[in-house]
């Protein structure tokens, strides 16, 4: 990730050096929330464990939690995307943005303005004017004039300090909604590539079945014809097959929308992007999944921390709205050469100055008050979204570790199914080579376990996207990503 202009120990000398000047800073001192209690974030990992679910344990989330499922394919992907995208472009480019908006305001609030002026007016003095009764008049002349000036507000209550603490705070904003868009990214591509997975599996499972059902439809068309069955049940055949070849178009539109999807977090056109679909046999469900420490939760969560440095914003405005009523000092001083004619300029110092203003606002309508009751509404708002945040926070991984109880349910379920189907697919096999059934009974077992290897499938994808749903819910792992190199200064 390319860091600010503005490192993090220069933007704490920055700080030291706001503590440096005279005066107080004006507002309230930002004090980061506490830790909200957990007691609903444990209750959600009770419960007994299911062979089919992943022991939750409570190690840290690795920075590439996508590995965990053993894919090169997946990793390949994700890698692809995190290289590519667009949406993380457009935040790292708004992180370069905010980090330029500090270093602008630092350099224009916490030191003097230094301007050189040079001038040449051409001029006609009349000494009558100014009392001075002169036979003849002067002709008129040439002012040529180089300065240099030099002002400077003295933050005496603090403005300054607070509207840069607010700037810097959105420089962390900027810098937790990159990270936030990265573990989301990585999150999508991964949920998307099982879903197109789980959908190419089950594509090629009901044509599968489709098949089967052409094959009994055609057995009882013929059995019809000989007079061994009635009419009805071969009606009752093509409205099963017509109901299945209705089902394949949605799972073809279906497929290829997820194919597109992927295309689109990997930055690329859908029609320029083609390759084979992930297979679920290629990825292997973790044995164990890091949850962390759910204390820690509001300190891994990108969109709690860019709330909570919202809320830093906006506890800064309130002081720089505080400051806003109070006089303000400027220190002003010039000094340059006054000469007719060019060449002299560089003679030396003739006319200085130094100079002290004092600004105290007197009656703007109740403008001033006004906007600061305004910066502690919005306050109060930042809080009780910091507040709402945490608790979305806390009720996605609530959700998830629900999700992964029911999943781990659902594919034993279908799993038992599923087997007990291919024994009986396999025992239908055995009769029918032995003659002891017809093969419209044996398509008919094959067909029934077809039906729950579609079933079987679909359950298996849901605990693989509700495992990565889990692992982006907590955090993502992004803290343990290894330091990214400096950028290099912008020439």
């Amino acid at each position: 990730m390319p860091r600010p202009h503005l490192p993090l120990p220069h933007r704490a000398a920055l700080v030291a050096a706001c503590a440096l000047l005279p005066g107080c800073a004006a507002g309230p001192d930002f004090q980061r929330p506490a830790a909200p209690p957990v007691a609903a974030y444990a209750a959600a990992q009770d419960g007994a464990a299911s062979p089919a679910q992943p022991r939750l344990t409570d190690a840290d989330i690795p920075a590439q939690w996508w590995r965990l499922f053993h894919s090169d394919t997946l990793d390949t992907l994700v890698r692809q995307a995190l290289a590519a995208s667009p949406t993380l472009e457009q935040a790292r480019a708004r992180l370069r943005q905010a980090g330029e908006d500090l270093n602008a305001e630092t350099g224009g609030r916490l030191l003097p303005a230094v301007n050189a002026n040079l001038s040449a007016t051409r001029q006609k003095v009349d000494p009558s004017a100014f009392g001075v009764p002169l036979a003849e008049q002067p002709a008129p002349f040439t002012l040529h004039h180089a300065s240099i000036d030099v002002s400077y507000a003295l933050d005496v209550f603090g403005g300054n300090r607070r509207a840069l603490e607010g700037l810097a705070a959105q420089l962390d904003y900027q810098s937790h909604q990159l990270q936030a868009a990265r573990m989301t990214l990585a999150a999508n591509v991964v949920t998307t590539a099982i879903r197109q997975a789980d959908l190419a599996a089950r594509l090629a499972d009901t044509q599968a079945l489709l098949r089967a059902q052409q094959r009994q439809r055609d057995i009882m068309a013929q059995r019809l014809r000989a007079g061994g069955i009635a009419e009805a049940d071969l009606r009752n055949q093509e409205l099963l097959l017509a109901q299945t070849e209705a089902g394949m178009p949605p799972l073809e539109y279906q497929l290829a929308q997820a194919t597109h999807q992927l295309a689109t977090y990997l930055g690329q056109p859908p029609a320029a992007w083609q390759a084979p679909p992930l297979r679920l046999a290629d990825l292997t469900l973790p044995a164990e999944i890091p949850t962390g420490v759910p204390s820690a939760l509001t300190r891994q969560r990108p969109d709690i921390l860019a709330a909570e440095a919202l809320l830093h914003r906006a506890s800064a405005d309130v002081g720089v709205a505080t400051a806003n009523q109070y006089p303000r000092f400027t220190l002003t001083a010039s000094f340059g050469s006054q000469r007719t004619r060019a060449g002299d300029l560089t003679d030396g110092v003739n006319v200085w100055n130094l100079g002290l203003g004092l600004a105290q606002p007197l009656f703007h309508g109740g403008e001033l008050r006004a906007r600061t009751r305004s910066a502690q509404a919005a306050y109060e708002a930042a809080a009780a979204g910091y507040r709402q945040t945490v608790l979305d926070g806390f009720r996605q991984v609530a959700d998830a570790l629900r999700a992964l109880r029911a999943d781990a349910r659902a594919y034993e379920a279908c799993d038992t199914a599923w087997r007990r189907a291919d024994d009986a697919a396999r025992i239908a096999d055995a009769r029918y080579q032995a003659g002891g059934i017809s093969h419209l009974a044996l398509l008919d077992s094959q067909r029934q376990l077809l039906q729950t290897r579609i079933a079987r499938s679909a359950a298996d994808a849901a605990r693989y996207a509700d495992t990565a749903a889990l692992l982006q819910a907590l955090g993502g792992g992004w803290w343990n990503a290894p330091p990214a190199a400096p950028a290099a200064p912008t020439p």
